[in-house]
């Protein structure tokens, strides 16, 4: 058994009693239901554990039920605080949030969690269990048309929202015979674990080489409950000199609020055509006097020496172009979920500079803030943060960085969904 010593601080700030009282010592289990109905197999369902007591704790372990039929795991560490009680009197306040997914339907009960508390009983070192109450947890059976989970296609994704970001660096409009673009498609829901975001989309079509790169999976959480984050990544190749169309690749959803199916897509794109990606490429060349050309070509061949000799370009990154551009409409219209899903095509040594700097870091914080914290927050000025997101930033001690690096997005991908878990999540 794993005994863990609580903050001394906390602890001194709770005066001790001379006895244990009925209700000094008490912990509850509650459910949160999404949409207040009966869950459907491998939705998640939290679990807020939650304890108030009155006397001075020493040591203290949550011993768990098996949670059998149920996949688990808790989401962030456990919490400690001190609270005021109706009667004004003070006590500690315990919390801990623990994900649970079922594995089948029928009515189920969550068996009483145990909280066992070392305290101080009149200068005396005893030890106390203090015990929930067993919950009622029905799983619903799927009757709904098409999909459910049970269904082998479509894959089942049970979320509060999802949200999908395509990048493609350079533009894939932009490609030409035997040119290589990178596409990263950056799936976020609201309301489930990494794990139980779909495997990565089939990309697929006629005059196309397709190179997958690493699937990365991160789990965020947040005060309003997890969101999970997968990215995938394709190097993609033009094997034939005309126009390639590329169809949406349609991702169906359950939206675990309004109890509907919904469907979020991964855009149509096309290969080549040369369609330019800047309002300024549309303007037409003008006409060059000769000695002009020459001149301008002279200073081109100088310049080229000249970044070959001082490596300007070595160990600088910076967001694709299609990204800032993505920003930059973001920031215009104040959509501050759109401006956070363009940062997310940032290369892994990128996002490393970005929380390297202070002000960076301080907008990003303030822009999950806005997005995730309960109630909302006030969003940072997304115009400042888009320029400053946009600029080339140069790594310390860096080298030339390579073209071809298909480092995972947001960190290593986590482990198994419980931790510890019994029972993997999926098929």
């Amino acid at each position: 058994m794993r005994w863990t010593v609580l903050f001394a601080a906390l602890l001194l700030a709770q005066p001790a009693r001379a006895e244990v009282e009925p209700g000094d010592l008490t912990l509850t289990v509650t459910p949160e239901l999404n949409g207040n109905a009966a869950p459907f197999v491998r939705e998640m369902v939290l679990l807020r554990i939650h304890g108030v007591y009155k006397q001075q704790i020493l040591l203290e372990e949550v011993i768990q039920p098996t949670l059998a039929n149920f996949s688990w795991s808790q989401l962030g560490r456990d919490r400690w605080s001190r609270t005021k009680l109706k009667d004004g009197q003070s006590a500690i306040a315990f919390d801990r949030v623990i994900a649970v997914f079922p594995h089948h339907a029928g009515d189920f009960t969550i068996e009483p969690f145990d909280h066992r508390l070392t305290i101080n009983d009149d200068g005396q070192r005893r030890v106390i269990d203090v015990r929930s109450g067993p919950v009622a947890l029905p799983v619903a059976t799927w009757s709904k048309e098409g999909g459910g989970p049970d269904a082998k296609e479509p894959w089942w994704l049970p979320a509060k929202d999802v949200t999908i970001t395509d990048s493609w660096s350079p533009d894939p409009e932009t490609v030409k015979l035997g040119d290589t673009t990178r596409r990263i498609v950056t799936v976020e829901a609201q309301g489930m674990v990494a794990e139980g975001l779909p495997p990565r989309p089939v990309m697929r079509t006629r005059g196309i080489l397709t190179f997958a790169g690493p699937v990365t999976r991160e789990t965020l959480i947040t005060p309003a409950g997890p969101v999970a984050r997968a990215t995938y990544q394709w190097d993609v190749k033009a094997g034939v000199p005309e126009i390639i169309p590329l169809d949406a690749i349609v991702i169906p959803w359950f939206d675990t609020v309004s109890r509907t199916m919904r469907e979020a897509e991964i855009p149509a794109r096309q290969i080549g055509g040369g369609l330019p990606d800047r309002e300024g490429d549309l303007a037409p060349p003008l006409a060059t006097a000769p000695w002009v050309a020459a001149a301008a070509g002279l200073a081109a061949f100088g310049l080229g020496l000249a970044l070959i000799g001082f490596g300007t370009g070595a160990g600088r990154l910076r967001l694709p172009r299609g990204a800032r551009a993505a920003l930059r409409r973001a920031a215009a219209a104040n959509d501050a979920a759109a401006f956070r899903a363009a940062t997310l095509s940032a290369e892994p040594d990128l996002a490393r500079a970005w929380r390297a700097d202070p002000d960076t870091t301080a907008g990003l914080a303030g822009l999950d803030r806005a997005l995730y914290a309960p109630g909302g927050a006030a969003a940072p000025d997304l115009r400042a943060l888009a320029r400053r997101l946009s600029r080339p930033v140069r790594l310390r001690g860096a080298g030339p960085v390579a073209a071809d690096r298909l480092h995972p997005l947001d960190g290593p991908l986590n482990g198994p969904l419980n931790g510890p878990l019994d029972r993997p999540l999926g098929r």
